[in-house]
């Protein structure tokens, strides 16, 4: 490893900040590399799409490097960009939400309102199979009131949708989340197939 490349990996963030505000492209290209595998697993959770995620990260970094000189160096830089990763994807999901099509809450069996009983671990590609079979309004709420812990107020003023249609999609995609686990990882149905 040259010396060059062992000092960059040893910058700190408020270094590489530094220097993307004085317009250093290889900064920009040390932070963006650092922080892409977080970027993209906010973006994947709020995009069925894995280019469209990929998008929104672009798109977002564009905007840290716009408004780097914003950033209060007290505070935590993942944290500021974490906030910029989900205002791009909700800017995002709210161009695109007249496009989408809606799986029906009556289209999924009944279900009881009690927790699953989890018998296995998913994996992490499981749950998100789960998790992107639910319908972008109830994937989004789901991701900003349990992930991200926004309040059903924040949530409806990001999305121009009520406090009670916002708590209404967090109920719904958790009953359809139950539904679609006991669906796709029925325990006597996968100690059937692996036995």
């Amino acid at each position: 490893m040259r010396r060059s490349e062992e000092n960059e990996r040893t910058l700190s963030d408020l270094e590489l900040i530094r220097r993307c505000s004085e317009g250093d492209p290889r900064a920009q290209e040390l932070l963006y590399k650092r922080y892409f595998s977080f970027a993209m697993s906010v973006c994947i959770r709020y995009n069925r799409d894995q280019y469209e995620a990929m998008e929104i990260v672009n798109d977002s970094y564009m905007k840290v490097l716009g408004n780097i000189g914003e950033f209060d160096s007290s505070g935590s830089f993942r944290s500021w960009y974490g906030r910029i990763l989900v205002n791009s994807a909700i800017d995002n999901y709210r161009r695109n939400a007249k496009h989408t099509s809606y799986l029906q809450i009556s289209d999924l069996e009944e279900t009881e309102e009690q927790e699953p009983i989890v018998y296995a671990e998913l994996s992490a590609n499981e749950i998100l199979s789960l998790f992107n079979r639910l319908p972008d309004n109830y994937r989004v709420t789901f991701n900003l009131h349990e992930i991200d812990g926004y309040s059903h107020e924040e949530i409806g003023q990001m999305l121009n949708i009520s406090t009670s249609t916002s708590r209404s999609n967090l109920a719904r995609a958790k009953k359809m989340l139950r539904e679609l686990y006991k669906r796709n990882f029925n325990p006597e149905k996968r100690s059937y197939e692996e036995g």
